[in-house]
């Protein structure tokens, strides 16, 4: 008991220093990003029990890991426990046809309407749509219709999948920076969704709308796979690049994985709406109802 109430205080002083929001902004943003999220893709993926074990221990001294619900049970790596697959039937599906659902386990963020061609990152930091989608005819598509910023935190589970019967047509991979996208850094850093390292997914539904997803990348995360793409986006696949797809998922299917934990920008036409339960500040799973489309608008759908 008292080694269990030791390891309680260590990570309650952990977690009081890190809420400094100075120390943690210099913490996650003022090193040089790239290099040390390059340097962490390699470390995560050596399969030695020295460098695994120490790594382990470090993550969950500072996160509030479970693996009750993982497939597996042992892993070879830090990037093989960071990607970990889930037992089957761990994340329900809502059965309600007229709803979206979460493409993963995140923490709601700034949502609401696109209003004038923006949205926010953050109360008060708006931010152009035109600078994150780099599509002029996407963000007219999508004035008046919804957005969600779901955020996953390092020790969630990382892969997501599709919200909705789909197609999906179009990824647009941009190449970016990897900065820190915690909500201390979306209150100081304008853009800052513009500025990292993204993927475009362009997804239409089985009524002729189009729904976009939007991966973006982080510090220590700037990598991303694509079940339906033979190719790795990370920082050494330049971009802006346009890659044409055909693929179709079944809602619920996986889409790809994160190799840590970031962001998911979700984006539906007019005539959606947030799901009654769902609220900023919200902890949400994957499966779980987000968003009403029993409105949503077919006609005016972009090609």
């Amino acid at each position: 008991m008292q080694t269990n109430d030791t390891e309680m205080t260590a990570k309650s002083l952990i977690a009081r220093i890190l809420q400094q929001e100075d120390l943690n902004f210099l913490l996650t943003n003022r090193i040089p990003r790239r290099l040390s999220t390059q340097l962490m893709g390699w470390l995560s993926k050596i399969e030695r029990p020295w460098v695994f074990g120490p790594c382990m221990a470090l993550w969950r001294a500072f996160s509030d890991i479970d693996l009750s619900e993982a497939k597996k049970t042992r892993f070879k790596s830090i990037h093989d426990c960071f990607t970990r697959e889930l037992k089957d039937g761990a994340r329900p599906i809502d059965p309600d046809p007229h709803c979206l659902v979460s493409p993963c386990d995140a923490l709601v963020g700034a949502c609401g309407t696109v209003a004038e061609g923006s949205v926010l990152q953050a109360k008060g930091f708006p931010y152009p749509l035109l600078d994150l989608l780099d599509d002029a005819d996407l963000v007219r598509y999508y004035q008046g219709g919804r957005y969600v910023t779901l955020r996953l935190t390092s020790s969630m589970y990382h892969r997501f999948h599709a919200p909705l019967d789909c197609k999906v047509e179009q990824v647009t991979y941009i190449s970016g920076d990897t900065w820190n996208v915690n909500p201390i850094a979306l209150q100081r850093v304008e853009q800052l969704f513009c500025k990292n390292e993204r993927a475009v997914i362009r997804c239409r539904l089985r009524t002729g709308a189009l729904l976009t997803l939007v991966p973006v990348a982080a510090i220590l995360v700037a990598s991303m796979r694509l079940r339906f793409l033979d190719v790795l986006l990370n920082l050494r696949y330049r971009g802006p690049n346009v890659i044409p797809c055909d693929a179709d998922l079944r809602r619920g299917e996986e889409m790809g994985w994160f190799e840590h934990g970031s962001t998911i920008l979700v984006f539906a036409p007019p005539g959606t709406g947030l799901h009654p339960g769902v609220h900023e500040g919200d902890r949400i799973r994957m499966g779980e109802a987000l968003m009403q489309i029993d409105r949503i608008l077919a006609p005016g759908a972009l090609h």
